[in-house]
């Protein structure tokens, strides 16, 4: 199909799974529907709801092309997972959610095997957040499992499999610190062969390729015409950073922002990272190794928040500034450029549900973003995309600490956006420039070298 109009994008989020329809032509998202992403308790571990996603996904699919029409479907998830499927092309064991504690003895075990960091850009993150730590538990959880699994697909193409039949791997997921990838040569690591699942592994694709047509029933299911095309897909901060990729002149950086913050630095060579402080190296759209840092900011965001966001007023904002109300690292130990520290409040810590506490939490976000793009020496424009997009707190402090301009999307989900600009190149609208007065500018410096101060 030429120049499809409407895309539908499958974006499975850790939080939601969502639907949402956009169309080309106007650059806007039309409708987005959403459901939580529930982890269920097992057996045989914390697994996510594929069954009641796809339920979802059917009913979305058909009440959205009822409404618009559907031209085309793309497909973007987070990364950390991978689906081991058996030879009828249905799931040899539940996908393994990548928050599940795996023993210590496992995992132990596990990094005797792992390729070094030197080689994948891939740093040891807790429990399964690297895929191969992943497919060793579940093999050593269930000894038949790997003799049963026919076909190891990424999360976006899972998703695709269902819509289509086909079996493919796309380079950003299989680039998303699973221990299984070499980012600089472009080809899979040696953990592969040392898990045995060589023949396993489904081809790596590009992003932008059509993975086929949507199957018979799907078409019955939804009501789309049976030659409606499905992409590869795309890992979601990536799917973030492709309209950029398209348009922008390097260098510059994205931060893509939703459970997880990932600042991403294009244009640079890959400086010596540090996995300690939850650097990597992630994988483009285009195959090329993209220097990255990270933490969980939406997950803070929540946690903070507890349930009662109240946007800040200006003068809660001033206050904050004045009071030096800020919140120390880490909210989110686990995870992020502070890894083991506990959060700590300096100065008076305001109530949930004031404004005050919004500022403060606005600028913490904003403090560990600039310490991520500084750990993976971004240079140029910083381009924020999805929730944190909307928060002017967060921008004008990120411009003001990082010294550099800061733009934002306009989408409500920046990864659907970009999940839809698989389908064309056509250039995105200019994206808007936040400005911060040279009075305004002074107080956030001096905010920003206080936190600085108080984290070393």
């Amino acid at each position: 199909m030429k120049n499809p109009r409407h895309i539908a994008v499958i974006d499975i989020g850790k939080t939601n799974a969502k639907l949402a329809l956009v169309d080309l032509q106007n650059h806007r998202e039309i409708a987005v529907l959403t459901r939580p992403n529930t982890v269920l308790p097992g057996p045989p571990w914390r697994h996510f709801d594929t069954d009641g996603h796809w339920d979802f996904l059917l009913a979305a699919l058909k009440v959205l092309h009822g409404e618009h029409g559907i031209d085309a479907i793309s497909i973007s998830t987070h990364g950390a997972s991978v689906v081991l499927l058996d030879a009828q092309g249905d799931l040899a064991a539940p996908v393994l959610d990548y928050e599940h504690p795996i023993p210590a003895d496992i995992a132990q075990a596990y990094d005797a095997i792992r390729p070094p960091f030197a080689q994948t850009g891939s740093a040891r993150l807790a429990n399964g957040l690297n895929v191969g730590a992943q497919l060793f538990y579940q093999f050593a959880q269930d000894p038949g499992l790997r003799d049963r699994t026919r076909h190891i697909v990424g999360y976006p193409q899972y998703w695709g499999h269902r819509l289509t039949g086909e079996f493919a791997w796309d380079v950003t997921s299989i680039g998303c610190h699973t221990d299984l990838w070499e980012p600089v040569t472009g080809r899979f690591s040696s953990l592969v062969d040392r898990l045995g699942i060589a023949e396993k592994l489904a081809p790596v694709r590009h992003c932008a390729d059509v993975l086929g047509s949507i199957l018979p029933e799907v078409a019955a299911a939804t009501g789309l015409s049976a030659d409606t095309p499905v992409t590869v897909g795309i890992h979601d901060s990536n799917a973030s950073l492709y309209p950029h990729l398209l348009t922008q002149e390097a260098p510059f950086s994205v931060v893509s922002t939703g459970t997880w913050v990932v600042a991403m630095a294009v244009g640079s060579k890959v400086p010596g990272l540090d996995p300690t402080r939850d650097t990597l190296v992630n994988v483009n759209a285009m195959g090329q190794p993209v220097p990255s840092a990270r933490f969980m900011g939406g997950r803070e965001h929540e946690v903070i928040q507890a349930g009662q966001p109240c946007p800040p007023t200006p003068q809660d904002v001033a206050q904050v500034l004045a009071d030096s109300v800020m919140i120390l690292p880490a909210v989110e130990p686990a995870s992020g450029p502070f890894q083991g520290r506990k959060m700590r409040w300096s100065g008076p810590e305001p109530a949930p549900g004031t404004g005050p506490r919004s500022a403060a939490l606005s600028f913490y976000l904003a403090l560990m973003t600039s310490t991520c793009l500084a750990l993976i020496a971004a240079r140029g424009v910083t381009i924020v995309e999805g929730p944190f997009a909307q928060n002017r707190e967060f921008k004008s402090m990120l411009s003001v600490a990082t010294g550099r301009a800061v733009l934002h999307s306009q989408s409500a989900t920046g990864t659907s956006m970009g999940a839809s600009l698989l389908f064309s190149s056509d250039r995105t609208p200019p994206l808007p420039q936040t400005n911060v007065s040279e009075e305004d500018a002074q107080a956030y410096r001096t905010y920003a070298k206080e936190w600085h101060q108080q984290i070393t």
